[in-house]
Parts: structure tokens; sequence; C-alpha cells
């Protein structure tokens, strides 16, 4: 990943484009045609899913409709009173005259063999009983040796059960050149003396399961009864019937409904369709092929793919061509930039266009000539500096000079005990000392406190009464720092602005209060306050909102103050005011916490 974007950081501002505008292009209607043809498969799916649905639907009917049959069939059988009442009289050892055996015949026989022959659906309706004298009459009473026959009457099969796929084999000596498969409800009749007697209704298995009888390359069919035996068309040899116990994992265990399942069947993506026959109680499934559905997908995206590349390269080598054209000006205007890299100031990018590069090449151009005026102003600043520095030195000169004859007046003052005058002196000159000390950074709070300590002490020798200084701040905002003569301004303004008119013994309280991150000193006077409208007058000069008159009392220290606490720390430091009309006034200075 790091290289990727090395190699695209490398690249020139034509190709970079041409490829971002391909990506925002490209990258969706990847992602879209990804998501469609998704669909498009999973339509292709359901619609394979609603047709299996369809066809489970038609032969579940069919089942049911031969089930139904099949159990009406038994009913009618069971209720036959006139036959039951023949089979009883044979059991109980009468004898019939071969005229009553004939009208039995033509009466019962006949009429269950017309239900048998009138519905389509039924194969045979037949009765075994246990009574070997007994004369058979086709195709419905036989003796119970005739039953023995078939695949499953070795044992008596539990009552009201379905036997699957087997053959009719009650007569072994007639020959067929095909054989049918055969499906029947056994059902168990008891008779008076304590025998048993089995009901046989049957018929075909491929009008039970016609689907499982139709099987196609594509599609086949196959049903699982209770046993666990599978049943389908053992004539046609489907590439899906090794597969039997692989598909039936894939049932789930409480199946009550239509269930569908997309797997792979030796490597071919088929659709697996399982549909619960409760009346059989069996399951019966159907295998669906999606091979076609899937080649055809996979054709569809072939093509689709193959022209989106051939169309993505066409349009990388148009955007390529476009975006040179567009950013020829952008080269022209890079071209005279250098130039400039190498000292040539003089060179001016000629004005074309009115569009967004003609405003780079006239702002380089302003840019260019406010160069030149900087590299002027700079020269005269610099020149400026070392008179200042000059200036500087001849000032701390001075200022020796001054320091050394307020020590010898304070000596006198001292030598003549007068103390005051003594202690007036020393304040003078701490004063001076730090009114002319050179520092080009911050001070820190506690020795800006020192600075209106000793301003006090001068301030109160004008004035019969007493300003008293009430201090209560925390020992790390001593050591926080703060420009230089940020504070004693503030203490001024309260002296001249509030107490002085009041003419009284006052204090001027100073509070520091810790934050998050930063820190306040409330600076409060008891002087006469001022008004609302003073307030929000006094704000807007500080803010610079309102222009401010270079003579005294119009806010113009306040806004020194303001100014240089913004340069010094940003924009969210500074001072606010608050005061009430003949109360308070208190002046806020918020500094950061170092």
């Amino acid at each position: 990943m790091k290289r990727i974007k090395q190699y695209f950081s490398s690249l020139k501002l034509n190709y970079k484009i041409a490829l971002l505008t391909l990506a925002i292009l490209v990258l969706p209607l990847a992602v879209l045609s990804s998501l469609f043809f998704e669909n498009y498969k999973e339509s292709r799916i359901r619609e394979k899913v609603k047709n299996a649905e369809i066809n489970f639907t038609q032969n579940y009917e069919q089942i049911q409709k031969n089930v139904e049959m099949c159990q009406m069939s038994t009913q009618v059988m069971m209720n036959s009173q006139n036959f039951w009442a023949y089979v009883q009289r044979f059991a109980n050892g009468e004898k019939f005259k071969t005229e009553e055996l004939l009208a039995f015949y033509h009466t019962e026989i006949k009429a269950l063999e017309k239900i048998v022959n009138s519905n389509p659906y039924l194969y045979q309706v037949r009765v075994y009983v246990p009574y070997k004298n007994i004369p058979e009459m086709m195709p419905v009473l036989y003796r119970m040796s005739r039953m023995k026959r078939l695949s499953w009457g070795d044992g008596m099969p539990v009552s009201g059960t379905w036997q699957f796929d087997y053959e009719d084999d009650i007569f072994p000596n007639y020959s067929s050149t095909g054989k049918l498969h055969l499906v029947a409800l056994v059902t168990e009749k008891s008779m008076d003396n304590g025998e048993k007697a089995m009901i046989e209704v049957s018929t075909k298995m491929d009008l039970l399961f016609p689907q499982m009888y139709s099987p196609t390359e594509n599609e086949w069919t196959c049903f699982v009864d209770g046993n666990g035996n599978f049943h389908y068309d053992f004539n046609y040899k489907s590439r899906w019937s090794s597969c039997l116990d692989e598909i039936l994992k894939k049932k789930p265990k409480d199946l009550d409904t239509i269930y569908y399942k997309e797997m792979l069947l030796q490597g071919e993506p088929v659709l697996v369709c399982f549909k619960p026959v409760k009346e059989l109680s069996g399951t019966i499934f159907r295998v669906v092929s999606l091979k076609k559905e899937y080649a055809s997908v996979r054709i569809f995206r072939n093509v689709f793919w193959s022209s989106f590349c051939v169309l993505t390269l066409l349009l990388l080598l148009l955007s390529d061509r476009m975006i040179r054209l567009v950013l020829k000006r952008f080269y022209d205007i890079m071209d005279a930039v250098h130039l400039v890299q190498k000292g040539e100031l003089e060179v001016r990018i000629e004005e074309a266009g009115s569009d967004e590069f003609g405003e780079l090449g006239i702002q380089i151009n302003k840019m260019l000539d406010r160069i030149s005026l900087l590299m002027e102003d700079n020269l005269k600043r610099e020149l400026l500096v070392k008179d200042s520095e000059i200036r500087a030195l001849q000032n701390q000169i001075n200022a020796h000079f001054i320091y050394n004859v307020l020590e010898s007046v304070k000596m006198m003052a001292e030598v003549e005990e007068k103390y005051a005058i003594a202690d007036a002196v020393t304040a003078l000159g701490k004063l001076l000392r730090y009114s002319m000390k050179w520092v080009s950074k911050n001070v820190t709070v506690s020795e800006e406190i020192d600075y209106i300590k000793n301003y006090l002490t001068l301030i109160n020798l004008r004035f019969d009464y007493e300003i008293y200084l009430s201090l209560n701040i925390p020992d790390i905002i001593y050591k926080q720092e703060i420009p230089k003569m940020s504070l004693q301004p503030i203490i001024e303004n309260a002296i001249y602005h509030g107490i002085e008119e009041i003419a009284e013994d006052t204090s001027i309280y100073m509070k520091g209060i810790l934050c998050n991150g930063y820190c306040i000193i409330e600076i409060t006077d008891s002087g006469k306050g001022m008004t609302e409208e003073e307030i929000a007058n006094l704000q807007k000069k500080i803010q610079g909102e309102v222009e401010t008159a270079g003579s005294s009392g119009n806010g113009i220290g306040l806004k020194n103050v303001q100014d240089r606490i913004k340069i010094s720390f940003g924009d969210e430091y500074g001072i606010s005011i608050a005061s009430r009309k003949d109360c308070y006034t208190k002046v806020c200075v918020k500094i950061p916490l170092g």
C-alpha cells in the first residue's frame, strides 16, 4: 500500500486526474455491475425455484388425488357387506351351489371390477383371504398364498401402510414383455373367527409419481419412503443416482414444507427441492441442474467485462488527452514558477482567459509584486532594527545613570532618617528597572505582580487615602508566563477610572482561577462601575470593532493588552469585562497553563 501511495505521488498531475476520473467512473460502475450480475444470477435461480415449486404443487396434487382414491376404494371394499358375508359363510364351512357362486360373481365381483375399470388411477383392488378351499374369483378374490408371491407378502404387512415399487407376480406363469411398477395401500380386515384378510388397493408408480418417471438430462426426481428406501425410474441412468446419500444429508430434520438447497453434485451446480409427503410417510425431492443458468451468466459476464475493459482503455486515453489540453496553461504557470525559484523575480505570467488558471496567473503576478515590495520593506526594517538596537544600548547606558542617581538620593534620605522617602525611591528604582529592562519574551505573573506592588507604593504617595492589593492566586499561576506590562494597565484603569473619584480607602482584589488547560486572573475594584451601555462600548473598543482614539480613557490601554495576549497565545485567549454601576468593575484575563 505504501509503494502504491509513493507511485501515485510521483505521477504527473494529468495522470493523477486521469486515474482519479477513471476511478470515480469505473469503480462504482464495476461495483454496480457485480451487483447486477449477482442479482441476475439470483433471478435465474428464483425462476428455477418458482418452476420447481409449480411442478411440485402439481405433482403433490396428483399424489393426493391418487392417495384419496386408494383410501376411498379401500373404504368401499371394507363396507361391502354382501362380499364379506359370502367370505364369512365359506369360512364357516357352508357349501355353495354353482348357481350361487355365479350369482355372487356377477353381482359383487363384477361390481368391484367395474369400480376399478371406471377409475384410470386404480390398477387393482384385491382381497386375500386365509382359506385354502375358497374359490378364487379374478380379479378381486384370491387366497393368501397368492399374496405371498408378491415382494412384500411374505409376512403380514402392517395395516394401513404403503408398499412401493413392486411387480405384479401373483401369476408366475404369466409372462409379459415389461412388468409394471406398482404401489399399493394394504389394509387388514378381521374376520368373525379371528382370521385376518388383507385388502390391496394398487396403482401404478408412474401415475402416483408422474415427475419421477419423466426424467430429463437437467431434472430428476426421487422418492424416499419412511424406511429410507429410494424409489426412482431405474430404467433411466441419471448421473445423480450415485449421490443420494449426499443429497439426503441436506434435508432438514423437521421438514414440514417445501425446502430449497443450492449445492454442488459431482462439481455441477444444482438446485435440490425437498417436499414432505405426509400421506405416504416419505419425502420427494427433485434435482434441477443450474449448469445452463451459470453458463449463461458467465458468458454474459465475460462479454460485458471484455467490452467494459475496452471502453475503459479508450476512456483513459481520451481523458488523458483532454486533461493535457486543459492543463496546458497550468504547466506554463509551473515553468514561470520554476524561473522564479531560480531568482528571476522579474518574470510575469501572461494573462490568458478568465477561468481558474487565468485567476491563478493574476494572483501569482500580484504575489511577485508583493514579494518585491516586501523585500524592499524588509531592507528598511533591518535598518530600523539596527537603529533600535543602537538606541536600546544608549537607553541602557542612560538607565544606569538614573539608577546610580536614585541610589544616591536613597542613601541621603536614610542618612537624614527620611525612611519614607527612601522607600519611595527604592520603589521608583524597581519600577524604572522593570520598565526599562530589555525583554524580548514574556515575563511571569509573579514578576508582573511585583511590579504592580511597586506601582501602588508610588501611587499611594499621591493620595490621602490608601489603596490596598489583595491577592488570592494559586502558586502555579504565579509561574505562568504573560506579556510584560499586561496586568499593570488594568490596575491603572481601575485607579483612574473607578477609585480616584471615590477618594477613600479601598482594595483591589486579584484572584486566580484554574481551569482545564487555562487559567483566569480576575482583577476587581470597588469603584464607580459602569452602565451596560458603557460596558458594551468599551468591549467593542477592546475587540477592535470601534476605533479607539489615542487619548487616555478611551480603552486604548486595554485594547493593547488584548492584542498582545492574542498575539502571544492565540485568539481564544484575552480579556473580558463585567461591571455594575456604583458597585464594582471586574476584568478577567484568560491565559493558557504552561
